[in-house]
């Protein structure tokens, strides 16, 4: 069941688990999936923490004594999910012990009402760093204008990131300048560089969502040849990019000081067309040093059916121009589709961020003691 899965692990591609829960730590099942699906890293985000708190009773022990203790539903939140993270970093340690730190980690975002906040979302990065306590985690901090020179700050601190909710290509060119900049003040500190580490979230899917949403609207044989195409036009020249940052004499002096590349990962993989293939976004998207987050849906298919042929990235880029180009020909706008995907982005994990707040306060009620 797994051979893809090795290939995918053999063409250097990370895979790491697009979700998190109580239950699926207490049961064994993530170091299952460690130990037999070549599992070697967990991301997280609103959206996952509020399925998994509103569904079963697996937090209703942690649940009760909080409620006992009257804490707010933001602490609430917060002890939940950081022992959550703290308890799956553990399973995953012996992975970063053995890949020297690429490896083994698990992400935790910061509040997304702050992501247009630097200040605050520095200081919610240090204050989740302190709380989970262990170094094989990943504080992930959005790409948003705001984001940047908090990512830099961060970085600086020592603190390891993971950029989440990058669409477009100037940005994610921003989000790995912010990177550097941030090395280059952790090195002025003193800092040992080769402790930091960091990932660039480049979401997928949902540039074809929208853009193929626009293509349809068109209905014409031209627009729809260019169904498709565009989310991995998009994330095969983030990858030509990377190649060229990290090759750059900037890089090299960095290099010097055992400083880490950041690794672009390929996020939002979950293929929702039905018309494409399920493994879509995994098995066109191999290159040398990267991260594929999935659902546990689309790791199932590759386990059972990816077409793992090696490198489909390097050398593509002439190709995947065409096809971002052709996109624009038909008269839809690259520059305002990523800013909608961008602002819709924190717009989701603010209101799944909502619900979480609302079905946490819901239970910290349903399990409060009786004044009695």
């Amino acid at each position: 069941m797994t051979d893809a899965l090795k290939r995918l692990s053999d063409e250097g591609v990370a895979i790491w688990l697009d979700d998190l829960s109580r239950k699926r730590i207490t049961s064994g099942n993530l170091a299952e999936l460690i130990d037999q699906s070549h599992v070697v890293g967990v991301t997280t985000n609103p959206s996952i923490f509020q399925k998994a708190i509103s569904q079963g009773d697996g937090y209703d022990t942690q649940l009760t004594d909080l409620a006992a203790r009257k804490v707010t539903v933001e602490e609430a939140i917060r002890m939940i999910t950081t022992a959550d993270v703290r308890d799956a970093a553990d399973i995953l340690r012996p992975v970063f012990d053995a890949t020297d730190g690429q490896d083994g980690r698990v992400s935790i975002e910061v509040d997304p009402r702050l992501a247009h906040n630097t200040r605050a979302t520095v200081a919610e990065a240090k204050q989740l760093a302190w709380l989970v306590d262990r170094p094989n985690t990943l504080i992930k901090i959005p790409a948003t204008k705001a984001g940047l020179p908090a990512i830099t700050e961060t970085i600086g601190l020592g603190i390891s990131v993971n950029v989440t909710l990058i669409f477009s290509l100037e940005r994610y060119r921003e989000v790995m300048d912010a990177y550097l900049s941030g090395l280059e003040k952790a090195k002025e500190r003193g800092l040992d560089l080769s402790k930091i580490h960091s990932v660039a979230s480049f979401f997928v899917s949902r540039v074809d969502t929208e853009i193929d949403k626009r293509i349809d609207a068109l209905g014409t044989d031209e627009a729809k040849a260019a169904r498709g195409k565009a989310g991995l036009a998009n994330a095969r020249l983030a990858y030509e990019a990377y190649e060229e940052v990290f090759s750059s004499d900037r890089w090299n002096a960095l290099d010097k000081a055992h400083a880490n590349k950041q690794r672009p990962l390929w996020a939002s993989t979950g293929v929702k067309d039905k018309a494409y293939k399920d493994t879509l976004y995994v098995d066109d998207l191999v290159a040398p040093n990267t991260v594929n987050t999935m659902p546990e849906a689309t790791l199932e298919a590759t386990a059972d059916h990816g077409q793992i042929t090696g490198d489909t990235v390097t050398g593509t880029y002439e190709q995947a121009r065409a096809d971002l180009d052709a996109v624009e020909k038909l008269g839809i706008s690259y520059d305002e589709v990523v800013q909608l995907l961008e602002d819709e982005g924190v717009e989701k994990f603010e209101g799944a961020w909502n619900d979480l707040l609302k079905s946490t306060e819901a239970e910290l009620k349903r399990l409060a003691p009786s004044e009695a």
